[in-house]
């Protein structure tokens, strides 16, 4: 697949003209990053030749096996290239889609039969081979998003996550595949509203029920739904109807599938040799050695690839905690060399891998799901920072759903649930989950975590994605949960969606697909994120009532008045603190429904709190409210007026106002 012209001209000669030896050089250093432009199988479609080549460096021997020789173990050895295990073979006569292994004899005297870690297709789950092809094959359409791609910190990010095995099934219960996905999904996505799609589990993967976070093809999109031109094809699919798209990915760790990467030459080689540093006992798999410099060209490849080959818009770096930390998830741990549990190898990696990213790519996202305090995660390397751009609020989710699931008549002693998260909200650049972790397991889904009857469950949802949509950070909101699945997330089946023919679940989902809008198209709800100039707290001590009052403002100066009332009970007369000017309502939640019938409301010359003026208006049960507010325009000064007219030497006349537009109120 031809890469974007613009993104090709990023790489700055590391790529299709460098010499074997400048390869060789760069990936033994570690620095290589287009490794997949040399390692791998490398065929050309004019001539069946293809090109082999391997790591692997405690190996004695290595050997291609495939159709193309029956699979035999001596027909084709491959040459030992560089001291440091780099191997290499070529074979004429080779057609696409054939499946070939790499025989390596490592040595110990064990044999082991492994896929290609640099292959570009694998064979489908119950079969482990690589698959030949060349990424030549699919011609992008996608140039004017790629060349209008800009930095997202100012512009509206609202995700959904979505795992293609159990969004929409055909009616046979199969997957769909790429190409029918895609063409789904983006009308799907545009009639919500949202901006982008995150895909989960998109690498090659062995088991379906590890959601594609174990993965033994880094380099390969899975064949469960088609080849990777149909990969390109969603992907293409998404741009031409401006959606970006952001995949899992997942750089902490690997299976010990004896095909994939686990002692792939006999001995410890993408995994660190000291065995409480090699193996993540709690999830079954086995870490990077991010000290190692072919492991490092290897992942930071890897993300290159599919940025530069797939045009995706961002990835989120799956688990960054379980990388950060010697001590994660173990009893027994060896520390590093100050005496220390942070893995400064890991750290020195991922500035690394940001870095790079950034200089050949600097328009996409690289998403830290990180859900500890360490320091600085979405700060530039040069500031010390781990050069992430955007990090997962991990502690803005645990505390608001901890919040929301609580009785609301008790709700008031956990207030400070819900406004805690402004204490830390700048110091980092942050998304807002609801992902699928919080939906699985026996967690519940999210309409399933609202207390109360039929209709508070409705309410309490509406009410905590008004919260969530109108608070600083980018968005991400799980399938289903727009519809009110009352199910947990099941990943062998499909969403409900004989659900959206119901009118409350109907209602919901054209509530996410409005207040998307409003997120979208106002403002003062997304322009400024990273300081206190587009946020103010208005009431946010009101624990006794559940209520929380703020104000989002743009660049400006034109504000979003926010009002939430998370408690089952009306609130008459209540008066609010705001700062003055005339307010329209955008949208309204409550126990019974929600609208965006406009009213105008007025702020009156009345103290409250520390506010010169106030508003006083009835607050219905579980009710939100969004109202919009214009910067007063600025008046033009008197003598300024005066000097223009005493140069043009004669008197102007004043323009006619213009008549006010008028408002129907209710």
């Amino acid at each position: 697949m031809a890469s974007a012209p613009e993104e090709r001209a990023n790489y700055k000669g590391q790529g299709e003209n460098m010499t074997d030896s400048e390869y060789q050089y760069y990936f033994h250093a570690g620095t290589l990053q287009t490794a997949y432009e040399y390692m791998g199988c490398h065929w050309d479609r004019q001539t069946k030749r293809a090109v082999f080549r391997v790591w692997a460096p405690h190996a004695v021997s290595v050997s291609v096996i495939g159709d193309f020789n029956y699979w035999s173990r001596t027909a084709n050895y491959m040459y030992r290239i560089t001291e440091n295990g780099i191997f290499e073979g070529i074979i004429e006569g080779v057609e696409e889609f054939q499946t070939y292994k790499y025989f390596v004899r490592g040595r110990n005297g064990v044999e082991y039969e492994k896929a290609d870690p640099y292959a570009f297709f694998d064979e489908t789950r119950g079969r482990t081979a690589s698959k030949v092809t060349a990424l030549d094959n699919f011609y992008w359409n996608d140039e004017k998003w790629m060349k209008e791609r800009s930095e997202p910190y100012s512009e509206p990010i609202s995700i959904y996550e979505c795992n293609i095995a159990s969004w929409r099934k055909y009616p046979d219960g199969n997957n769909y595949d790429y190409r029918k996905f895609a063409d789904e999904l983006v009308y799907y996505l545009n009639y919500m509203n949202f901006t982008h799609v995150e895909l989960m589990g998109i690498a090659e993967h062995p088991y379906d029920g590890s959601w594609g976070y174990q993965v033994t093809g880094y380099y390969a999109p899975t064949s469960r739904y088609g080849r990777p031109e149909d990969f390109a094809y969603l992907i293409n699919k998404c741009h031409e109807n401006n959606i970006g798209v952001i995949l899992d990915w997942v750089p902490g760790h690997f299976p010990k599938d004896e095909h994939g990467l686990y002692n792939f030459d006999g001995e410890p080689c993408y995994e660190p040799s000291h065995p409480l540093r090699a193996e993540h006992k709690e999830w079954g798999t086995m870490c990077f050695d991010y000290a190692r410099p072919e492991v490092k060209a290897f992942l930071v490849s890897n993300a290159m690839m599919w940025f530069d080959k797939y045009h995706v818009d961002g990835l989120r770096v799956d688990a960054v905690a379980s990388m950060l930390y010697l001590d994660y998830g173990r009893s027994e741990w060896l520390p590093n060399v100050f005496g220390g549990r942070e893995n400064l190898d890991a750290v020195d990696f991922l500035k690394y891998l940001n870095t790079a990213v950034f200089e050949h790519f600097p328009s996409v996202l690289m998403i830290a799901e990180e859900s500890t305090a360490w320091p600085m995660v979405t700060k530039p390397v040069d500031w010390g920072g781990l050069g992430f751009n955007f990090k997962w609020n991990m502690g803005w989710m645990n505390d608001t759903l901890s919040y929301i699931k609580a009785d609301p008549y008790f709700r008031h002693y956990k207030h400070n649930l819900m406004t805690f998260s402004m204490a830390y909200a700048f110091s980092e650049n942050y998304i807002l989950p609801i992902s699928h972790d919080e939906v699985v397991y026996g967690k519940g889904s999210l309409i399933n975590k609202m207390p109360g009857d039929y209709n508070l469950k409705f309410a309490g949802v509406r009410n905590y994605l008004t919260y969530m949509f109108t608070h600083p950070g980018k968005k991400l909101l799980f399938m289903g949960c727009e519809l009110g699945q009352w199910a947990e997330w099941n990943w062998e089946r499909e969403i409900d969606w004989v659900l959206a023919e119901f009118p409350q679940h109907q209602g919901l989902q054209r509530f996410v697909k409005e207040i998307n809008w409003l997120y979208r198209t106002v403002p003062a709800l997304h322009e400024i994120e990273n300081s206190w100039d587009g946020f103010e707290w208005l009431v946010a001590d009101d624990a006794d009532a559940n209520v929380l009052i703020y104000e989002r403002r743009d660049k400006a100066g034109n504000r979003a008045l926010v009002v939430l009332n998370f408690a089952p009970c009306d609130w008459h007369g209540y008066r609010m603190p705001v700062n003055p000017g005339k307010y329209t309502r955008v949208m309204r939640t409550s126990y019974y429904g929600w609208d965006q019938v406009p009213v105008v409301i007025e702020s009156e010359p009345v103290p409250a709190r520390n506010k010169t003026d106030s508003l006083v208006m009835d607050v219905e049960n579980m009710s939100g409210y969004i109202f919009l507010c214009e910067a007063p325009k600025k008046k033009k000064r008197e003598g300024a007026v005066e000097k223009r007219t005493r140069t043009a030497g004669k008197k102007t006349a004043a323009k006619p106002a213009a008549k006010k537009k008028t408002t129907k109120t209710e």
